[in-house]
């Protein structure tokens, strides 16, 4: 899949993509009362961008620079923008 492709609701077989930005992780507290860390990185092909949100381990896996592999992911919206999550199946590598 290729990043211009992507719409809300969408699910992402597969999909590479450079890491151009990652923000400062924050900590959110989740509806059960648990404490996680998020932080937001930007994707990016020869298509165009995406914000992709990266919670807990994830966040210090990846640097500004490096391709990565995303499979089984999804995109929702947030503030009226795609954003693309790994939620619980998805997985990321960097290749």
């Amino acid at each position: 899949m290729k990043i211009e492709e992507l719409k809300p609701k969408d699910t992402v077989d597969c999909l590479k993509a450079k890491i151009i930005d990652k923000q400062t992780p924050r900590k959110v507290e989740t509806r059960n009362g648990r404490t996680l860390e998020v932080a937001t990185a930007t994707l990016e092909d020869e298509t165009g961008t995406i914000p992709f949100t990266l919670w807990g381990k994830n966040i210090e896996e990846v640097q500004v620079g490096d391709m990565v592999e995303i499979k089984d992911a999804f995109v929702n919206e947030f503030q009226g923008e795609p954003q693309l999550t790994l939620g619980k199946r998805g997985s990321m590598k960097v290749v």
